[in-house]
């Protein structure tokens, strides 16, 4: 049993790593060490939850995800009509689902999860790079 719980506490050090790092590579205020905390922090909920509160799981699993959105509204920033940080508050609220997920035990989806996220988290660096292709192709365009 404790080797599947550190298993479990492994994983999520590896998935909050990985979002944490994308995070951190694009500068954003939130990087590994939190997003893997915060996965940690919901599995290990998770874990107790199952363990020792086994009859009021909905419950304390609807307490994590309610609480983690708070912690979320951290990493928004409101400056006038600009708003900052709603990629990185959703990112902490999903990485945090994703703990639970593994904290539950369904390793196959929690790693699916956390690709997905992964790559999702990376269009936009895609998205930029095309854009900034496109840009520079016609500036050169109205040069000739």
């Amino acid at each position: 049993m404790l080797e599947e719980e550190l298993l479990k506490l492994l994983l999520c050090l590896v998935v909050g790593s990985l979002i944490g790092w994308e995070r951190k590579h694009r500068e954003k205020p939130v990087g590994m060490r939190t997003m893997s905390l915060v996965c940690i922090g919901a599995c290990l909920a998770t874990i107790i939850t199952a363990k020792y509160a086994a009859h009021d799981t909905g419950r304390i699993l609807a307490g994590i995800v309610t609480g983690i959105g708070f912690l979320g509204a951290g990493a928004i920033i409101s400056r006038g009509s600009n708003v900052h940080g709603l990629t990185t508050a959703t990112s902490i609220w999903a990485i945090a689902i994703i703990g639970m997920i593994i904290g539950l035990g369904d390793y196959l989806l929690a790693i699916a999860a956390s690709l997905i996220m992964f790559l999702l988290l990376q269009v936009d660096i895609i998205g930029r790079k095309i854009v900034k292709h496109s840009d520079m192709s016609n500036a050169k365009k109205r040069k000739i």
